[in-house]
């Protein structure tokens, strides 16, 4: 099979199969053979490496994988592309086609079976309406992953790795970044595509920290916190906080916890660090006791 990535490969497959694009699916596949280099670059697949991906659609990057790394995992939930699949990845016997719904796959038996529970590499180009539940899933289940290489909606990638003070910056921003290190490695504008998105897209790397980077005594409560001060932007964060019905402390306590930051009562949450937030959760924590 010759190798796709290029606009005309990708249409003449496309027209063999009568393949019809799913606007369900989020379906848009890449014909951009450098942006396609920088991914595998960027993810740093070797050998040594299993790797994940979602949503192959119809197996351009799929191949390119394939010729870096040990294995190749590619769970697509299309029915239509699994016949096409079994074509353009007939020669590579280094990959497994999964046909399901990566939000219901059980991650982590897949990297038990083909990488022996040892971290994997996760690239994708994900549909850009389900891009946060796919990320949040693979950290918050534990997966043991290496990196995230993924093409995402830019405004998405920007909200991921900014600061505070920032309109960009919000629950996502500090999700991501109490898990992993993101780095935006490229931004890929809509002709890279086939069918062209409305919207620039970005590769964005999510490298896994090591070690936590803050000290959290209860990350379910920083997470409610963290929501419950971005739910109402324009508020301070202790209305935010006392408004939510997530947070059980009293307007008293909430005041005391902002002080003991010293930080000042008009103070609104998007002001915050990932370290401050979890100062805050810390105090309620120990308040409890």
């Amino acid at each position: 099979m010759a190798k796709l990535g290029s606009p005309q490969k990708t249409i003449e497959i496309i027209q063999k199969y009568e393949f019809a694009f799913q606007k369900k699916f989020g379906q848009n596949f890449l014909i951009d053979t450098h942006v396609l280099d920088k991914i595998i670059a960027a993810a740093g697949v070797t050998k040594e490496d299993c790797v994940l991906e979602i949503g192959p659609g119809i197996g351009t990057m799929t191949q390119y994988l394939a010729e870096n790394a040990r294995h190749v995992v590619a769970v697509e939930i299309d029915s239509n592309l699994i016949p096409i699949l079994k074509e353009t990845l007939g020669d590579y016997e280094n990959v497994t086609v999964i046909h399901d719904d990566i939000l219901k796959v059980d991650i982590n038996q897949l990297t038990e079976q083909y990488n022996g529970g040892r971290p994997i590499k996760v690239v994708a180009n994900l549909p850009y309406y389900i891009t946060t539940p796919i990320i949040m899933g693979l950290f918050e289940n534990k997966v043991p992953i290496d990196n995230i290489t993924v093409m995402v909606q830019k405004e998405v990638a920007d909200r991921m790795q900014v600061g505070p003070g920032s309109k960009d910056y919000g629950a996502l921003s500090l999700a991501v970044q109490y898990y992993a290190e993101p780095y935006i490695v490229a931004n890929v504008p809509p002709n890279c595509f086939m069918p062209r998105p409305n919207v620039g897209s970005a590769v964005i790397r999510l490298t896994r920290h090591k070690e936590p980077i803050v000290k959290v005594e209860d990350a379910g409560l920083m997470f409610r916190l963290i929501r419950a001060s971005f739910n109402q932007r324009r508020k301070t964060l202790q209305n935010g906080l006392n408004n939510s019905p997530e947070i059980p402390f009293t307007k008293d306590q909430i005041a005391q916890a902002v002080e003991s930051l010293g930080l000042g009562p008009s103070v609104r949450g998007e002001a915050l660090t990932l370290e401050q937030f979890a100062s805050l959760s810390n105090y309620f924590t120990g308040m409890k006791v």
